[in-house]
């Protein structure tokens, strides 16, 4: 015990238990880093390194051969679908932002958007608040529940309890069911077992293929390709998992199972070369933060400055999650954003807030109808000129009812950016509460299809 690392972890409730370093206390990772400036590796962020020792840092570094693997994939392009900082920051700097415009980052932390919030003057930040409320109203009551499991599910769901081969909790079973009735009822799948799930008159063969972003272990796919009988699956994970589906679905004879190993931000769909002129179902499940926005610029690649849907596109479902991990540069619909007269210094902070809707208690339903911007209606036009302390104290004096209500309004207002980006693209959209929060309390749904498709 006196050689370990004296650093007290308090969520584990004992000391870290790595060794310590020579003449030190503490282990490699708790040693103190108050000398020189620690920045996330390139190749693997969840690392720091320092910057003086980057250099030769990244010619070692563990994740270098998977990286140099990774990339010399056909359908690898770095960062086809990360988006632009500017995209359409520069045409309305002006005449919102008055302020100097800063240098881009790629990642603004928790803790930049954090410092955004605090250093907001009292007004400004009711200002922020009562806009929130604002533009919350004018489209929640088009949000509707819809809770699915469709009939194709259920006999699969009881299958699997009497056969004991559930390898996955029941919320997640529920959810997964719920996503694929949704997309049933939008008139994607088909109702009956073993049916198409979309038919295109173009194509041969009329072979389907689905692409799960954000896979993980498959369990969506599985649910959809047992219960609806897809030929062709394309999952789509930058990380390998054990204990996934891939077993089950490759005793499937009849199906193709394709694993990318790929980041999402770098998939370029034209060079997936078995995909080409194959009609395509885009689903994800919890695709958190800005992998949504990845995902959808996945599917409607930029071309001469425009996002085209690729002519084999059949609809997409995708469950969004962890907005407070959304960044401006790749979030699809920024227009939306700087059209309401919100910065993207605003954005960070939306994202910021966010994180509160999911620390509420989700025994119940959560309500969104707690109106926040009341208390701060009342603050002095006097205090318009107050800083950090100002925003910090009406913060703590909050009630934790009225910033979960804050945040869920905002994660609301992210995807209905998303959702309007998905109409100009030609798409019939919907967002939908498709399991209640007692279940997931991120628990919205996108849902979208070509017109033509009924």
């Amino acid at each position: 015990m006196e050689q370990r690392c004296t650093f007290w972890l308090p969520r584990k409730n004992r000391f870290c238990a790595n060794s310590r370093l020579k003449d030190s206390l503490f282990c490699g990772n708790h040693n103190s880093r108050f000398e020189g400036q620690w920045i996330p590796c390139p190749l693997d962020p969840s690392h720091s390194v320092l910057k003086q020792n980057m250099e030769g840092h990244v010619k070692r570094c563990p994740m270098l051969k998977q990286v140099q693997s990774l990339s010399l994939q056909p359908f690898y392009r770095k960062g086809i679908n990360a988006g632009h900082e500017d995209e359409e920051t520069l045409r309305f700097r002006d005449s919102i932002s008055p302020k100097p415009f800063k240098v881009p980052l790629d990642n603004v932390s928790s803790e930049m958007k954090r410092d955004i919030v605090h250093n907001m003057s009292v007004l400004e930040f009711s200002n922020l608040v009562g806009k929130i409320e604002s533009v919350y109203e004018s489209f929640s009551k088009d949000i509707q529940d819809s809770y699915r499991i469709p009939e194709a599910c259920s006999r699969w769901i009881k299958c699997a309890v009497e056969e004991r081969k559930l390898p996955f909790q029941e919320k997640h079973v529920m959810q997964q069911a719920s996503i694929l009735g949704n997309l049933e009822i939008f008139g994607v799948l088909k109702s009956s077992l073993g049916r198409k799930p979309f038919e295109c008159e173009e194509e041969e063969d009329g072979v389907p293929a689905v692409i799960e972003f954000g896979a993980g272990r498959g369990y969506l796919t599985q649910m959809l390709a047992d219960c609806y009988g897809i030929k062709r699956v394309f999952l789509v994970e930058r990380k390998s998992y054990k204990l996934k589906a891939d077993r089950s679905l490759r005793q499937n004879e009849d199906l193709m199972l394709e694993r990318l190993r790929i980041d999402i931000e770098d998939l370029d769909l034209n060079a997936v070369e078995s995909l080409e002129g194959v009609p395509f179902l885009a689903i994800g499940k919890h695709l958190c933060g800005a992998a949504t926005d990845l995902a959808l610029r996945c599917c409607f690649p930029e071309q001469n400055d425009q996002y085209e849907a690729k002519k084999n596109f059949g609809g997409l479902a995708i469950a969004t999650c962890c907005h407070h991990l959304c960044q401006w540069k790749h979030y699809t619909n920024k227009k939306y954003f700087l059209d309401l007269g919100i910065t993207k210094d605003q954005f960070h902070a939306i994202t910021w807030f966010t994180s509160w809707a999911v620390d509420a208690n989700h025994g119940s339903e959560l309500s969104d109808n707690a109106d926040c911007a009341s208390n701060l209606l009342s603050i002095d036009g006097e205090n318009g000129d107050q800083h950090a302390s100002g925003v910090g104290k009406i913060l703590t004096d909050m009630k934790p009812s009225e910033r979960a209500a804050l945040g869920f309004k905002c994660k609301r207002i992210i995807d209905m950016g998303r959702l309007l980006w998905l109409s100009k693209r030609g798409l019939n959209t919907l967002l939908v509460r498709y399991v209640p929060s007692t279940i997931s309390p991120e628990n919205y749904l996108l849902i979208a299809k070509p017109h033509t498709r009924m």
